[in-house]
């Protein structure tokens, strides 16, 4: 019932048309929580409303998407707020209200209903799988459990921030290749398309037989002028099959993970981040006093790629035979010797969260260092690709007129 009334009492935005003292015509916007509110808002103004109506606001695209990001700030802005001494319920009011995500500002208020009606914090998040997933609500129920939720706060905005930042890195690598290779597939298609013909119908003078190179390329081109629709239809199935593939085969999944940490240029940093995350959890998990069978099995499901996700459940298993993390995590194969050699001395001195932490940031930093190698590196590559498919076109075109030229 808390909740019902909880709802009835929200404000909204609603247009308005009157008139004032003078006779004037008067529109606007006003909020209020309901029209009968308004109009008596308004006769207190001195305006006479002939039409009040709610303000439909229809964003587009629908809701704004409440990404992972916007959970880091959030659990931020609660960790700080928490830190300073702010009642929770009023730290709710107190984020959502600076908010521009609508969406957002709708769960942290649901929370926030959720928490005023008797359920606790951790119990709450779990009402919105979406957004917060399984080790979040475990590492914030710890601390709820504990007594310390503002130390827990912090260690997992520390968490989500650090883990935002090496997918921000991660993307970094793969935007700048990826958006060049596709301007030249489509700068090449409408050379293919549009330029090709014309030079097509000038060689048709000619009388003469055209270069190999010339005759393939004007091949592709009429290809491409009788096909276009069905060449972009392909390449859309190809996509939309690659993602559903993806999606619902375990085997295919695992097939492009391992792909991935096997690619000759991309490899490498793949692997250093799965790396990097897999410290990160089980270091933030462990440190909050999470058994570390629990602490693994959210590290599986955090990995990122499902070879190590099955790598980190057989380690989970060989723990929960009595064996030592860094035994298990040697027999894989999987993980690099530093990381093994860490993990063993946090084993022996009692300090494997600091160790894995210590692992964390190293590897994060690798991340970092192979990101700005990596684009260095791909630039002249890139260069040289743009060179071979727009050059070797324009070259192809103009092989002809060379050819006449030397033979006047």
């Amino acid at each position: 019932m808390a909740k019902k009334e909880k709802k009835l009492d929200k404000t909204a935005t609603f247009l308005y048309k009157g008139k004032d003292k003078r006779g004037t015509k008067v529109k606007g916007e006003i909020t209020g929580k309901s029209a009968a509110a308004v109009k008596l808002e308004l006769r207190k103004q001195g305006i006479t409303a002939n039409s009040v109506n709610k303000k439909l606001e229809l964003p587009i695209g629908g809701k704004p998407k409440v990404t992972a990001a916007d959970i880091a700030v959030f659990t931020r802005q609660m960790a700080t707020m928490m830190k300073a001494g702010v009642p929770l319920v009023q730290s709710f009011e107190i984020v959502a209200d600076g908010l521009d995500n609508s969406s957002l500002r709708e769960i942290i208020l649901g929370i926030k209903a959720e928490v005023e009606g008797g359920n606790n914090f951790g119990g709450a998040l779990r009402k919105y799988p979406d957004q917060f997933d399984n080790l979040f609500c475990s590492l914030v129920e710890a601390g709820e459990a504990s007594g310390a939720l503002e130390t827990m706060l912090e260690r997992v905005a520390l968490y989500k921030e650090k883990s935002e930042a090496l997918k921000a890195k991660i993307k970094k690598a793969l935007k700048y290749p990826i958006s060049v290779v596709v301007v030249a597939i489509i700068v090449t298609g409408i050379l293919l398309v549009k330029v090709v013909p014309t030079f097509e119908e000038l060689f048709e003078g000619f009388g003469a037989e055209l270069p190999a190179f010339t005759q393939m390329v004007i091949g592709m081109s009429r290809w491409m002028v009788a096909n276009w629709l069905l060449a972009l239809i392909i390449v859309g199935a190809v996509i939309v099959g690659i993602s559903q593939l993806h999606k619902r085969s375990p085997q295919f999944r695992r097939a492009m993970d391992r792909a991935a940490l096997k690619a000759p240029l991309f490899g490498d940093l793949a692997y250093k981040a799965v790396v990097a995350r897999y410290a990160r959890t089980l270091s933030t998990t462990f440190a909050a006093g999470v058994p570390l069978i629990e602490a693994l099995e959210a590290c599986a499901s955090a990995a990122g790629n499902t070879v190590y996700e099955d790598a980190i459940l057989a380690v989970r298993d060989d723990v929960a035979t009595g064996q030592q993390l860094q035994f298990a995590m040697r027999v894989t194969g999987l993980f690099p010797s530093m990381a093994l050699q860490m993990v063993a001395i946090g084993e022996e001195s009692g300090a494997l969260d600091a160790m894995l932490e210590k692992v964390a940031d190293y590897y994060e930093a690798e991340v970092d260092n192979a990101v700005d190698g990596l684009t260095s590196m791909m630039e002249p590559l890139i260069m040289s690709v743009l060179g071979v498919l727009i050059g070797g076109l324009i070259v192809a075109m103009y092989l002809p007129i060379f050819q006449l030229g030397s033979v006047v």
